[in-house]
Formats: C-alpha cells, sequence, structure tokens
C-alpha cells in the first residue's frame, strides 16, 4: 500500500487506514503506538485514523457502507458477509462510490 500511495498520490489518490482489532488481536496496541509502528518499520504517510470494528454489531458506518456496496453484499439474503481478514481493502472513487474490493491475499496493484 505505501507503494501504490508513493505512485499515486501527487494525482489526489488517498489511503485511509482503520486498525482493527477484530482478527485475533493483531491490533493490542494504542492508537499512537499503532502509527508509530506502521510509519516505521513500512514508511506509511497515508492516513490512519483510530481502531474501529469493521464487523458485527458495532461495525463503523464507512465499512457498514463499504460492505454493503461491494461484493460482500448478498442481495439474496439482503445481508453482508464479514469482512475477511485485516488489509481488506476498498477502492472508492472521487464521487464516493465503492468501485472495487480486495480480500486480504490480492495485491491491488496487480489486480
Amino acid at each position: 500500500m505505501v507503494k501504490i500511495h508513493s505512485k499515486y498520490r501527487d494525482s489526489g489518490f488517498e489511503i485511509f487506514a482503520f486498525p482493527c482489532n477484530q482478527f485475533l488481536g493483531q491490533e493490542s496496541c494504542s492508537n499512537e503506538d499503532i502509527k508509530k509502528f506502521v510509519k516505521k518499520k513500512y514508511g506509511v504517510e497515508f492516513k490512519m485514523f483510530a481502531k474501529i470494528d469493521v464487523n458485527g454489531k458495532n461495525c463503523h458506518d464507512v465499512f457498514k457502507f463499504c460492505r454493503t456496496n461491494s461484493p460482500l453484499y448478498d442481495e439474496n439474503k439482503n445481508k453482508c458477509k464479514s469482512i475477511p481478514w485485516n488489509f481488506t481493502k476498498f477502492l472508492i472513487d472521487r464521487d464516493g462510490q465503492v468501485v472495487a474490493f480486495y480480500s486480504p491475499k490480492e495485491d491491488p496493484e496487480v489486480c
């Protein structure tokens, strides 16, 4: 993600990262410690927000929107599937529309 951000940020591309501790407690540190870690280890310069829930009853509105407007939404069941794991990515265009969903194992630069 750092590489993609560096490549496209001058054309208005932004990355918003939302840490989540719902996946085996991988984000158990404080918000500030997470920011320091990703900056030091990966050189992250994009926006890092506070930890949120991306699944369940406390799911943040941003992720409710992303899930409902992506392949995670099952029209037949009128229900969203859960985000499968950390590092799930949604591509949102300038008009606020979800235009792509990338599972944690997919590399958006290759897709």
